[in-house]
């Protein structure tokens, strides 16, 4: 049974969400929905002094516009983001190894839109974690005017006929599964638990980018990280 899942293209996510992208086997960008201002769509939180902070893409748009519609503000934005994480985590435990790889990436970022320079961040790092999925993107996909669970269901449908779709946990307050099962398909949600590891701060702070705990341990036991989480 295939299992998918579908988020929007987040900036250099968490590790819930690089958790999604390791327990299932086709993984869908959300990327032809409206763009929400000052969401996780084009910053995330990384920890300075001890401190999250936010790392903030600039960007252009107009209200009402989808993800993969919204451009960057200054076309330099990698550079300052890549002079901010080498000024945060220059004295991470794994600095040196990591930064290669970051510095490489982040500059290779294409430019065109949003949607695309998160893609490709996010493949990117799944690479460099050693998770293998399917990655496609909603606005490849045909669903008509489906709305809501309904175009869901329908990109799971289309992929994984039969399959199981795996949804954040918060999606239990507001998805229908009787829809999900009149389709033939599971709904699961991912009970992710947020590991710990060795932080910069002295009470340890969830939720921050990826890029947190690679640079604190390294690709490959943050990739273990995520494989002890249910």
């Amino acid at each position: 049974m295939l299992t998918v899942a579908i988020h929007q293209p987040n900036y250099l996510p968490w590790l819930g969400y690089f958790h999604k992208i390791r327990h299932c086997d086709v993984f869908v960008f959300l990327d032809d929905v409206q763009y929400s201002k000052n969401s996780y769509i084009n910053r995330v939180q990384i920890l300075n002094q001890r401190q999250a902070k936010f790392l903030t893409v600039p960007v252009s748009y107009e209200f009402g516009a989808s993800i993969n519609a919204v451009s960057p503000a200054q076309l330099d934005w990698p550079k300052r983001h890549l002079d901010t994480l080498k000024g945060f985590y220059r004295k991470a435990p794994c600095f040196s190894d990591i930064w290669p790889d970051i510095e490489t990436i982040l500059s290779s970022t294409p430019q065109s839109d949003l949607a695309t320079s998160n893609r490709y961040l996010v493949e990117s790092i799944a690479s460099k974690l050693g998770f293998a999925c399917d990655f496609r993107q909603s606005s490849e996909l045909e669903t008509g005017d489906k709305t809501g669970d309904d175009r869901l269901i329908e990109i799971v449908s289309g992929l994984a006929p039969g399959g199981r779709y795996l949804s954040g946990k918060g999606g239990a307050s507001y998805q229908d599964g009787v829809k999900f099962r009149d389709a033939g398909l599971e709904l699961h949600y991912a009970d992710f638990d947020h590991p710990t590891y060795p932080q910069s701060s002295r009470a340890f702070v969830e939720g921050l980018s990826v890029l947190d705990a690679a640079f604190s341990v390294g690709w490959a036991d943050t990739a273990a990280l995520l494989e002890r989480t249910n």
